[in-house]
């Protein structure tokens, strides 16, 4: 786990945090707990309240932000690409009072194609720009062991590599610009189609006339094992269905991956087989679930399957 020695040799370094959800509340109190001097915004202005109170300063807009940040790193972790794009080029955007020497780090899961767009407005004021999606959830954002996926220069990743060792574990340079949202596009993929598999895997198990608590048992540690079979799995087992993170998410995610394949003439049954049992759980009122909520799709359609053949 690292700790907030990893950002000594910069401590006092101004950093901006745009986005104060389950990833970007975390992010900020570490690079504060680091020893930089942290700016935060979020639309939701009681999410910087208890970060305000360790002393966080709160900036009214993006563009308030921005003035703040004059060779520092201006960190956005907002929900969807729209919101980036809001964060970057809207009325009150960064890039109406960004300093060239800033570096803007997009951490969120933005499309490739807007990604690319985005980095050249940044570009054409003279700042930098690395996307550097993560995997790992919530509790790598408290603990600092994310893996992070990072696209753009490599004199751009050196510059923000300390930043990023207070963040996660796994840090890769993945290529150009663009090329850590397509890791991350990769990553939901698996993540979204392994889910399914591990849903169906338990429900069979089940429906069988098995204990998947004790078939989940038998398979970690073998060639069927994952992350997804330990953590989603068990809370497939338990009913525990509280959002860590929702399956409109995840929606989105797979909606993404689509739209960059189908961008490149590829057509992946798996991937499109995943939208639309994603689409259909959103569309069924469990959107709202965790991920490990999608079970219940499963044994919905199943279920709706069985009434149709009677």
């Amino acid at each position: 786990m690292n700790g907030p020695s990893e950002l000594s040799s910069f401590s006092g370094t101004k950093v901006g945090v745009v986005g104060l959800g389950k990833m970007g509340w975390h992010f900020a109190k570490r690079l504060h707990d680091a020893g930089a001097e942290v700016f935060i915004h979020s639309r939701s202005r009681g999410k910087a309240t208890d970060l305000e109170a360790l002393g966080l300063i709160y900036c009214k807009t993006p563009q308030d932000l921005a003035r703040k940040i004059k060779s520092g790193f201006i960190v956005i972790c907002v929900t969807d690409t729209v919101a980036v794009e809001q964060v970057i080029c809207g009325d009150q955007g960064l890039l109406l009072s960004m300093n060239p020497e800033t570096l803007v780090i997009d951490m969120g899961t933005t499309q490739v194609m807007n990604t690319r767009v985005l980095a050249g407005r940044v570009d054409h004021v003279g700042a930098g720009y690395l996307d550097a999606p993560v995997s790992g959830g919530a509790v790598g954002a408290e603990n600092g062991t994310l893996s992070i996926m990072v696209g753009g220069s490599e004199t751009d990743f050196r510059r923000a590599l300390p930043l990023f060792n207070v963040l996660g574990e796994n840090i890769n340079h993945v290529g150009s610009l663009g090329a850590g949202q397509i890791a991350k596009t990769a990553n939901q993929m698996i993540v979204a189609m392994t889910i399914d598999a591990v849903a169906e895997a338990l429900t069979l198990a089940s429906r069988a006339g098995a204990d998947p608590a004790k078939v989940r048992n038998a398979l970690l540690g073998g060639f069927a094992d994952s992350r997804i079979l330990e953590l989603h799995g068990q809370r497939m087992i338990e009913r525990n269905f509280e959002p860590g993170a929702r399956a409109t998410v995840q929606l989105k995610d797979v909606k993404q991956a689509s739209e960059l394949a189908k961008h490149y003439d590829l057509k992946l049954t798996g991937l499109e087989t995943a939208l639309t049992l994603w689409q259909k759980m959103v569309d069924d009122g469990l959107g709202d679930l965790d991920q490990a909520g999608f079970i219940n799709a499963v044994e919905k359609t199943i279920d709706n399957n069985n009434q149709t053949k009677g």
